[in-house]
């Protein structure tokens, strides 16, 4: 008997491991979109949070005044808890006032911190002063926001922050208040004023057009004051930043950040209380780009949101096993590793055989650029050079064949970029072809004579020309690319040795200006010109104000078009003086542009109105899954390998029989 009991409970645990569905079983026929994380959320405080893992879950849980259209490209705008994207009206005192108007009623998902405050009955009410306070949050000095600078243009802002950490300074009983009650004790920020319950004023000191934007972004969101002051660590409550109340269409549920992070479909948002608005935040569109009609983007045109009832977030740190967990099935969605692109992928498109299983491949340019840049200090290949680092520079970015680098190491995962702007953003030309960015070895050879290193030696030397190039990536994978280039430039006759540090020590030396030729990128915040020419502006130099200018490149001209450029609306002018900055790096080669990275992004043919965002925006309300096609899917590409059962089972069975000949044996 307990030879049989042994061997059934050998088989049941063998039989056991043949199965490795990460799910329970009760959840097969729900809306859950499974997807895959690889690093934990820095935080959740909406003021702060800034990673895409942390915009995943923010996201999804803050609603914010203003949107972007899922679908079309260039980027276009759209009111969210807004009721209209608000237009710019000029002041007379050479400010710009935009007026926020919010939809009436709408709430936050029912929390306990909201519960002890005065409510409306049914729930805490989205107030224009929510706004308000989150903004005021940015500029809290406590509350350390990375985008304080790009809110220094509403009236009041560097002044009420300088008030706040002053009054905090030399009065402890004010310190010691909700912050609430400290904002509101200052009289709140001067250019940002809650006028009712719905209206909000936001003044500027001068033109920004650019502010919309950050009211498209989890940063702006309505917060109630009720949360930050509830949620202090204290007395077993969850610190402000692990557990987020917002008015958006999901609300968070569980929050295990190294493991698992559930939300929930929240009942209470805008578009479930109230479909019969139509709202285009709450609403599935109805156009798109070109494609979208074919790639059945636009089945479910005017659906309310959301499709799905949960959204599960499960980390998997290593891409290939979190890979192969979305070939079987258990994530729905997965972006495409280098290790199986060319199973995967031809010629751009998926390969019939992966067609044919259901999967489905979208594409999409990344609003970024990636770029070897010059530091233009050093006295060799920047500035103080003069016309020979120029010239210098000119031959150096003839070297270099942005799109053969593509090919040997990113799988053709990119456009060739020709200046900062990206595809998908206002003065993007794609008819526009840089001069110094074909490779040409007859030119550069040329215009090395000119730098006065003739076939890249230095006369001061008699040996070929040596310069550094410094990077963050120690690995070698990055040493490969990263000699990809130094080896172009030594077929010119010029020595690049490629210097490799880790993070903290290249940034170091970018602070302390101690570098000559680096390797960075930049994708956008926002979809706008002015995210991406300023990464060239003189004032926001690395090394000399630690701006995003890790070039250093300062220019009169160009900065003098660039203030310009950036105070203006999308028109005809705008675009003539993005030429005209183009014309100024053209010459002056603080850049060899690279490339604008394409986002390739699988999902099941199970997943419906999947298109990759290339912003770092929320999709999951637009997305929707059929549980029992992925059930059927998941069964047939899981199918239980029943051999190792029979060996286990039969290995089993012969110890069971030598053990129990050993018993009789020995007379047991």
């Amino acid at each position: 008997m307990l030879v049989r009991w042994v061997l059934v409970a050998a088989v049941l645990f063998v039989a056991a491991g043949c199965s490795n569905d990460p799910y329970p079983a009760g959840e097969r026929g729900q809306k859950i979109l499974y997807v895959s994380f690889s690093s934990p959320p820095k935080t959740l405080d909406p003021a702060v949070a800034y990673s895409v893992v942390d915009h995943q879950v923010t996201g999804a849980v803050y609603d914010t005044l203003l949107e972007y259209h899922y679908l079309k490209r260039p980027y276009e705008l759209i009111p969210g808890l807004a009721e209209s994207v608000p237009a710019a009206e000029p002041l007379a005192d050479g400010h710009v006032r935009y007026r926020f108007v919010l939809r009436p009623g709408m709430l936050y998902a029912d929390d306990p911190a909201l519960h002890a405050a005065p409510a409306a009955a049914g729930g805490r009410v989205v107030l224009a002063s929510d706004v308000a306070f989150a903004i005021a949050r940015l500029a809290d000095p406590e509350v350390n926001s990375p985008v304080i600078s790009n809110f220094e243009k509403v009236v009041g802002f560097r002044d009420f922050a300088a008030a706040l950490a002053a009054r905090r300074r030399g009065d402890p009983d004010f310190a010691a208040l909700p912050a609430q009650q400290q904002y509101e004790g200052l009289g709140g920020i001067a250019g940002v004023r809650a006028l009712s319950a719905t209206d909000l004023d936001v003044e500027l000191e001068a033109p920004y057009p650019q502010i919309l934007f950050w009211f498209a972004m989890p940063f702006t969101a309505p917060l109630p004051w009720e949360a930050v002051e509830y949620y202090d660590g204290r007395d077993g409550r969850d610190n402000f930043a692990d557990h987020p109340v917002g008015a958006g269409p999901f609300r968070l549920v569980e929050y295990d950040r190294r493991r698992r992070i559930v939300l929930d479909r929240n009942d209470d948002w805008y578009g479930r209380r109230h479909p019969e608005w139509q709202a285009p935040g709450a609403t599935y569109p109805g156009e798109g780009e070109a494609g979208d009609e074919q790639a059945e983007l636009l089945a479910a045109r005017g659906a309310p949101l959301p499709f799905v009832e949960r959204v599960e977030l499960r980390r998997d740190p290593e891409s290939v096993p979190a890979f192969f967990k979305f070939a079987q099935g258990y994530y729905d969605t997965s972006s495409l590793i280098r290790e199986s692109f060319d199973r995967f992928v031809q010629d751009g498109a998926l390969t019939p055989e992966m067609a044919a299983s259901g999967m489905r491949l979208s594409k999409t340019v990344t609003p970024g650029v990636y770029y070897l840049g010059f530091n233009m200090d050093d006295r060799v290949v920047g500035k103080p050079g003069g016309p020979r680092a120029r010239a210098l520079r000119q031959a150096m970015s003839l070297a270099i064949d942005a799109e053969e680098f593509l090919r040997v190491f990113a799988n053709g995962r990119g456009i060739a970029a020709q200046s900062p702007i990206p595809p998908g953003i206002f003065g993007y030309d794609p008819d526009y072809r840089n001069p110094y960015r074909s490779p040409d070895a007859a030119r550069a050879a040329a215009l090395l004579d000119t730098a006065g290193y003739p076939g890249g030696i230095d006369p001061a030397t008699g040996r070929p020309l040596r310069l550094s190039f410094d990077v963050n990536d120690t690995s070698a994978r990055g040493l490969l690319q990263f000699q990809y280039f130094a080896d172009r430039w030594r077929r010119m006759g010029l020595d690049v040795e490629v210097q490799a540090t880790n993070y903290n020590q290249f940034q170091d030396k970018v602070r302390n200006g101690a570098y000559q030729i680096f390797l960075w990128g930049w994708v956008g915040d926002y979809p706008d010109p002015e995210n991406f020419l300023f990464l060239l502006y003189g004032p926001m130099s690395r090394t000399h104000s630690a701006g995003p200018n890790t070039a250093n490149f300062a220019d009169a001209a160009y900065d003098a078009l660039f203030l310009r450029m950036s105070a203006r609306p999308n028109d005809a002018e705008r675009l003539r003086l993005i030429a005209a900055m183009r014309e100024i790096l053209e010459r002056e080669r603080p850049w060899i542009e690279l490339y604008h990275p394409l986002d390739y992004t699988l999902h099941h043919s199970w997943v419906k109105n999947v298109k990759a965002p290339g912003l770092s925006l929320p999709v999951a309300k637009y997305q929707d899954v059929d549980p029992r096609e992925r059930a059927r899917r998941r069964a047939q590409w899981n199918r239980p390998v029943l051999w190792p059962v029979f060996l286990g089972g039969g290995g089993v069975a012969v110890l069971a029989a030598l053990s129990l000949a050993g018993r009789r044996r020995r007379g047991i």
